[in-house]
Parts: structure tokens; C-alpha cells; sequence
């Protein structure tokens, strides 16, 4: 299937964030990020980073620190923004999500109704449990570039990708 999106006029149902956190693993050092395994919502049985849609007034960094609180009861410390990724799917539904990521943190990650939290190893990332896009943007923006991509998705199945890199910060 094929579908064609004017990005220049596209405007979203959803604008929404996630955020990944960065540690230095306890027992070895290597460097982990937290994932998620969602329970409910779009995505559910998916792993990806916590997140969810900015309430109104809210800006998107304070829907970052948030969901992540909700959904793992983490308080993610300074997160720095790593792009803006734009969702289309066949289906009408439309997404705009801001990625951040952060290295400091406060509280200990916890299973809740929304996720099951996920420490994992950067070089091991579960990429075959994920969006398919996620493969494309994440790696570059866990190490510091910034990412601006528009994705176009049927299903689960993107069909089409364009990604534009920024200069790591």
C-alpha cells in the first residue's frame, strides 16, 4: 500500500512524548536504557520508552517527566530533547512525538497498570519487539544526534521513512 502526505500542511490527532533514561548498569558498567513493555494503549505488547499524550498547557519535556512518573514511578532529571518524529498511519491516525533522553534520574523503575519497566543494555536493544522505525532514529539519538523523521506506518509495517540528522550535542 501506498499512501502520499503533504508534511508541509500535516497536522496531528495526537502530540505526544518519550523519554529514554541513561545509566551505567550496576553490575558491570555497560550502559542500560529504560525501556518499556506496554500493557495498554497504542502500542500495548510493544517495548518502547515511557511516554504518552501532552496534556493541555503542558509542555511536551513536562509530559516527558510525567508519563514517566505514571507509568514507572521514575523522575527523569533535565532530559534533553532529541527530536520530533511525525506518525501516519493508513488508518487516519496521526502522531507527533518529541523524543528525550536523559542520564540522571531519581526513584526506582516499577511495574504499574500502564508498563513493565525494562533495563537494557544499549548494544542489546530488543529492535524485533519495537516500532519498526524505532531501529532507524533510536541508536543515534541514545549516543546524541538529533533526529527530525516522518514515518509513515500500515499497521504495525512502515512503508515509508525520511530522516533528517542533526549534529550531536
Amino acid at each position: 500500500m501506498t499512501m502520499e502526505v503533504d508534511w508541509d500542511h500535516w497536522q496531528p490527532q495526537i502530540r505526544a512524548t518519550l523519554l529514554f533514561i541513561l545509566r551505567d548498569a550496576p553490575d558491570n558498567g555497560a550502559q542500560e536504557v529504560l525501556l518499556i513493555r506496554k500493557k495498554r494503549g497504542i502500542g500495548a505488547g510493544k517495548i518502547n520508552g515511557p511516554g504518552g499524550k501532552i496534556d493541555p498547557g503542558e509542555t511536551p519535556v513536562q509530559c516527558a517527566i510525567r508519563e514517566t512518573q505514571e507509568e514507572l514511578h521514575v523522575t527523569a532529571l533535565d532530559p534533553d530533547e532529541r527530536g520530533r518524529l511525525r506518525f501516519q498511519f493508513t488508518d487516519g491516525l496521526s502522531i507527533h512525538c518529541v523524543i528525550f533522553v536523559a542520564t540522571s534520574y531519581t526513584g526506582i523503575a516499577t511495574e504499574t497498570d500502564e508498563a513493565i519497566p525494562l533495563w537494557t543494555p544499549v548494544a542489546a536493544i530488543p529492535y524485533d519487539e519495537m516500532w519498526d522505525d524505532d531501529r532507524e532514529w533510536l541508536p543515534d539519538a541514545l549516543c546524541g544526534r538529533t533526529v527530525d523523521g516522518d514515518f509513515i506506518f500500515d499497521g504495525d509495517r512502515m512503508i515509508s521513512k525520511n530522516i533528517v540528522w542533526g549534529e550531536k550535542g
